[in-house]
């Protein structure tokens, strides 16, 4: 459930006030008196808890390169042998880099443990005073997600929504 731009969920209590980008939670915030009960807000790409900033940095104007590929120059130590293997690949050096890293992620586990996680950071964070709690958190990391929905059925609507949202990958 990766995403290029964060996505975030807003919840007052058990209720959910909005989802989307930080400008589109920050306009949903604006409204909320300050001595009502806290908000939570979400990060939707692994369930974290998470501090907006009240105001949007401006974008930074970026000096040479290739600012449409939004490239940054870093570091990377590696022993001669390597760097003797890289030059000899098509493209050079970089393309040979990224070639390798996009093939790894690829190669990467399921999404499945991401998704478990995601579920379980948000659900502790707001739900974990809920009826059926415990037996919730067995059942999305044995891969039940029909027990899941089950144990947490009886949830507020916002909460297990989210929550079979984040797991869905599960």
């Amino acid at each position: 459930m990766m995403e290029s731009q964060p996505n975030y969920t807003a919840f007052n209590g058990h209720t959910r006030l909005a989802s989307g980008d930080h400008a589109q939670i920050l306009r949903a915030l604006a409204g909320l008196p300050d001595d009502g009960p806290p908000v939570l807000v979400f990060d939707d790409r692994d369930g974290r808890q998470t501090e907006l900033a009240t105001t949007i940095p401006e974008p930074v104007p970026r000096g040479r390169g290739r600012p449409k590929l939004g490239v940054t120059p870093r570091e990377v130590t590696l022993l001669p042998r390597h760097w003797d293997w890289l030059a000899t690949q098509p493209g050079g050096a970089s393309v040979a880099l990224r070639k390798l890293i996009d093939a790894a992620r690829r190669s990467e586990a399921p999404p499945r443990r991401a998704a478990q996680e995601a579920a379980y950071r948000f659900i502790t964070a707001i739900a974990g005073d809920l009826a059926g709690y415990e037996e919730a958190i067995r059942a999305l990391f044995a891969g039940d997600t029909p027990a899941f929905a089950a144990r947490i059925a009886a949830w507020p609507g916002d909460i297990r929504d989210h929550a079979l949202r984040l797991a869905g990958g599960a």
